[in-house]
């Protein structure tokens, strides 16, 4: 949480070269006044990294659950990623469970409003904590999706998100891009 034209939640990301930052990425989303469905705000729950040597191991699941459940749709798959119903989740729009995930997702789509993720740009973790960069469509604009995911036991545990609109090319202050 911090203030940037008013209360924010926000994933910094910084490259060092010789202790040296040389890149930076973030996504930035208004802080909701509300807590989700479970109580839970964007910034609250775990946040100490442990099981660093199954780094990699985190990421690949993480990696291949963005791709089968977030981009290619691919919900039948999805019990393999949880264990029975348990999510904390604290994205502000849904309460905990995978079951209360996939409603909240059903509804969206229903009302028009589906989210889609295209393509995972970034996969970067430190031993339970894996962060995915994505970007798709949200409520007909062009996203970045930033989801960090906690893993126990080879499976997904909890979730943040923070989700941005990506401003179109004339809009942009560099030719960077987001990602």
């Amino acid at each position: 949480d911090y203030y940037l034209f008013g209360p924010t939640v926000a994933f910094d990301i910084h490259r060092y070269e010789d202790g040296v930052a040389v890149e930076h990425w973030d996504n930035l989303q208004d802080t909701p006044l509300d807590r989700n469905k479970s109580g839970r705000t964007m910034t609250d729950g775990k946040t100490q990294a442990k099981d660093h040597g199954k780094t990699e191991a985190n990421k690949a699941l993480v990696q291949q659950f963005t791709q089968q459940i977030l981009i290619e749709q691919r919900v039948t798959t999805i019990d393999g990623y949880f264990e029975g119903d348990y999510l904390t989740q604290h994205n502000p729009h849904m309460g905990d469970g995978v079951a209360e995930f996939l409603a909240v997702r059903q509804a969206w789509e229903q009302q028009g409003t589906p989210v889609r993720y295209d393509k995972a740009h970034k996969v970067l973790g430190e031993g339970n904590f894996v962060l995915v960069l994505s970007e798709g469509n949200f409520l007909g604009k062009h996203t970045a999706f930033y989801d960090l995911y906690r893993v126990e036991n080879n499976k997904v545990v909890e979730h943040w998100d923070v989700v941005e609109e990506i401003p179109a090319e004339a809009d942009r202050k560099n030719n960077n891009g987001k990602f």
